[in-house]
């Protein structure tokens, strides 16, 4: 990890925690970025890169887990919580909501180390997640509105023939549609369109009706 790769950011009112942190993460090779308040960190142009945000909860202008409600339903960075004021309803809250880690003070450098580790690559993965997403959205835009209504039958499970009768269409023009749709989708098989349908939620409102093999 290099510190061009990541990024840490840090809240927390009071400024000697924010320079220890800061100092203990350059001593790791990680970059961090220090705030004073949630209204700065939030206002603040970030790095669009892996990262996590180490908050206090007891803020100056707001709860750091009201900050983490507020925020749940962007993209934000996984969230390791520090707190001199710990209590049990406040960590499972927190916990509840997707923080990683929740760490009372005075905490163990490794301790800290280790929910940062953990939040960076969570990050990660979060953000390979949304992009693999957000290509698949972009083919799926390019379907026609035909081989839309077409793929959630394909994935269904339905046969060739069940799927033209659902759509009034031929066997054959079934099969073209179906064709387009696997190699649109850049599907290497039935299961992998299946796995493909099912991170685009594309909702499945049939099912096989009648046994045997399909013929492709």
């Amino acid at each position: 990890m290099t510190t061009d790769d990541h990024v840490v950011f840090i809240v927390d009112d009071d400024e000697r925690i924010r320079e220890a942190l800061s100092e203990l993460l350059d001593s790791y090779g990680m970059r961090a970025i220090a705030f004073g308040s949630a209204g700065d960190y939030v206002s603040a142009e970030k790095p669009d890169l892996p990262a996590c945000l180490v908050l206090d909860i007891e803020l100056p202008d707001i709860n750091g887990l009201d900050l983490q409600r507020q925020i749940g339903d962007s993209d934000h960075p996984p969230i390791v919580f520090i707190t001199g004021h710990g209590d049990i309803p406040s960590s499972v809250r927190a916990i509840k909501h997707g923080a990683v880690d929740f760490l009372t003070k005075p905490f163990s450098d490794a301790d800290l180390m280790a929910a940062v580790h953990a939040a960076i690559t969570q990050d990660r993965e979060n953000r390979s997640e949304r992009a693999e997403l957000g290509i698949l959205k972009r083919r799926y835009v390019e379907l026609t509105p035909r081989e839309r209504e077409v793929l959630p039958l394909v994935v269904s499970g339905l046969l060739n023939k069940q799927a033209a009768v659902e759509l009034g269409i031929s066997e054959v023009t079934l099969q073209i549609h179906r064709r387009n749709v696997m190699q649109k989708m850049a599907a290497a098989s039935l299961a992998d369109l299946v796995r493909i349908a099912e991170k685009l939620e594309i909702p499945i409102t049939h099912s096989r009706r009648v046994g045997g093999n399909e013929h492709e």
